[in-house]
Formats: structure tokens, sequence, C-alpha cells
């Protein structure tokens, strides 16, 4: 039974009472933390992302660019993907240093200034994770069913996939924006983000469906790996392959699990009487949660370049000839070339080195 409006007129016991019967307790109750430590942590936080992720996904996806583009007559099919790739990461990078330092959630109670921030990270959140999945499913047709569907991974039908890819993160955005902003567009608090449609949106075409697809094309080339396993020459490609796709799913999973639960909690639960348009936000219900799993999702796109071209011989051999390119003093040249092997060894096998081109 819940209690009437005029209950919740009186002492502040009273009030405290109400709100816990009527499920509307302060965030910063609910969390054990006042509103000042709250902003200290997540001051903290960011701090820490701005300092280590934030140097590797900025540095990294502006590496893979800028090499595989110095090499494009050598560029493969994967390569032409993890520059289209390393181009929405590297939007979403450079973005995050706005949302990161939003500490007090500001632009999310001015309605222009949310939508378009809301539309921007969408388009760039929909575009990595679509171009995440279709590499998923290129991995497998490249290890699992190379004879038969080599014909079909060239490089016209992988830049038309490309195409295809950011028109349709495009139109999964603009399409369900048109549509509600014509039902919501009068609102003052209006924000695309907190329709709970679009929410729906990208919880099921942004995380589930992705990553349930993601899960099942490694599954097979994990399958077809092992079934490989009697054939001595293919354990180290065999091995190379299986910790990779480890470290594609966990990343995947561990960064953009935390932010789909809690959209999917704050769906789930009745919005508490009473609670006015502008805080009916889960940004707003759980500002810390909300900036530590905004730093989570956004730590993928850091991390991809270390998963998907750091751990590619391909791409080291093509970082090594670019830097030696670059470097015109022999002294610096030899140091980084020193540097290099110490940190990035030379491949031993020649199959090994094919396998990273195609995987």
């Amino acid at each position: 039974m819940e209690p009437s409006a005029g209950a919740c007129n009186g002492t502040p016991a009273a009030l405290q009472l109400c709100q816990a019967l009527s499920g509307a307790t302060p965030a910063n109750q609910t969390a054990g933390l006042s509103e000042q430590q709250q902003y200290a942590v997540g001051l903290f936080l960011s701090c820490l992302y701005t300092i280590f992720l934030f140097p590797i996904g900025f540095v990294g996806n502006v590496l893979i660019l800028v090499v595989n583009i110095s090499f494009r007559d050598r560029m493969t099919v994967p390569d032409l993907y993890f520059v289209n790739l390393a181009a929405a990461d590297l939007t979403l990078v450079a973005d995050s240093l706005i949302e990161v330092f939003n500490l007090h959630e500001r632009y999310y109670d001015m309605a222009a200034l949310c939508t378009f921030m809301s539309l921007f990270l969408q388009v760039n959140m929909y575009s990595s994770v679509f171009f995440l999945t279709w590499m998923s499913f290129d991995r497998y047709l490249a290890l699992a069913r190379a004879l038969r569907c080599g014909p079909l991974r060239t490089k016209r039908h992988a830049r038309l996939s490309c195409g295809l890819i950011w028109m349709a993160s495009l139109s999964v955005t603009l399409v369900p924006f048109t549509a509600v902003h014509l039902q919501h567009g009068g609102d003052v608090c209006f924000c695309f983000a907190d329709v709970k449609e679009i929410q729906w949106l990208e919880v099921t075409l942004g995380f589930v469906l992705p990553f349930a697809i993601i899960g099942l094309c490694y599954s097979l080339t994990v399958r077809v790996l092992v079934q490989a396993h009697r054939h001595h020459r293919l354990r180290p490609r065999r091995q190379k392959a299986l910790r990779m796709i480890v470290a594609v799913v966990l990343v995947f999973f561990i960064c953009w699990l935390p932010e789909n639960v809690l959209i999917s909690v704050h769906l789930l639960q009745r919005t508490p009487p009473g609670a006015a348009p502008c805080q009916q936000s889960f940004r707003h219900a759980y500002p810390l949660t909300g900036h530590i799993v905004n730093l989570a999702a956004f730590s993928n796109s850091c991390l991809n370049p270390l998963i998907y071209s750091f751990l590619g011989e391909t791409f080291r051999d093509k970082l090594r000839l670019y830097l030696e390119q670059k470097t015109n003093m022999s002294t610096l040249n030899r140091f980084c070339h020193t540097a290099l092997k110490a940190v990035i060894p030379d491949s031993t096998e020649q199959s090994d080195v094919k396998l990273s081109g195609a995987v």
C-alpha cells in the first residue's frame, strides 16, 4: 500500500519514511555516499581512465589508421575492417573526454545538447559493435570456410560490407530518433537517450544480439581449431587464434555488460509516483553507477587496438616498417628497431604471419 500525497508532508523523518515506502530513496542514500564523496570517486575514476586507457585508445586507433593507410597497397580484407573499426573507436574515445568529466550529468539537463550527444554516441557505438560482430563472422569464414568462401572475401565485398555497416548504424539511430522526436519533441526535458523504447533497442540490438552472434561465430571457430589439433603444424596458429578469441569475447562482454544491465534494471523498475519527468533517467537516479558503466563501455574502444591489431603479427610488421621509414637518424632507427624487437618479437614461422593476416 503506497502512502498518500499528504503523508509525505511533514517532518523530515516522515518524508524519509514516505520515500522508503514509495521506492524513491535518494541515490546518495542507497549508495551510502554523500554527493561530495560520489563526485570525488567519479573524478578519481575519470582521472585513471584519462591517464591510462585514453592514451592507449587514442594512440592505438590513430596508429591503426596511419599505418594501414600508409601501406594501402598491402591492405588485406581484415585490415580494411580494422581501419573502419578504428575510425569508429577513435571517435568514441575522443568523445569520451566530454563524457567522463560530465560528473554532475549537467548536459543531460539540456534537451538539445543531450540529444546531440546521444545521437553522436549511438551512431559510433552501433558502428563499433556492428564491426566487431561482422569481423567475428569474417574470421569464422577465414578459418573454417576458407576454400568455399574465398571468392567472397575480396576487397570489393569488404568495402561494400563496411559501407552497409555505416548505413545500418546511421539508420538504426536516425530512424528511431525521428519517430520519438515526433512524439516527445514538445517535452521540456526530452532527451533521446532517456526514451525507454530507445534504451530497449540499445540493449537488444546493441548488446544481446551482437554478443550472441559473436559468441556463436567464435564457438564454431574454436570447434574447427580443436578438430585440427591432430595436425602438428597448425598448433601455433591454433594457440594464437584461441588466445585472441578469448580476449575478444571477454573484453567485449566485460566492458558492455554493466551498462546494459543497469539500463535493463532501470527499465524493469516501476517509476516512483510523483517523480518529475526530468528526474526519471537512470543517470539522475544512479549518477555514480552510471558514470562507472560509461567508463567501462568506453574502455572497449580503448582496448580494441590491443586485441585486434597489436596481437596480430601483420600489423606489427607494418608498424616496424613504418617506424623504420619515418626515422631518418640511424641511431634512433636502431634504437626503435631494438625496442620493438624486445617488446614485439619477430615471428619464427611463416604460417603464423599468414594466419594473422587471415584472422
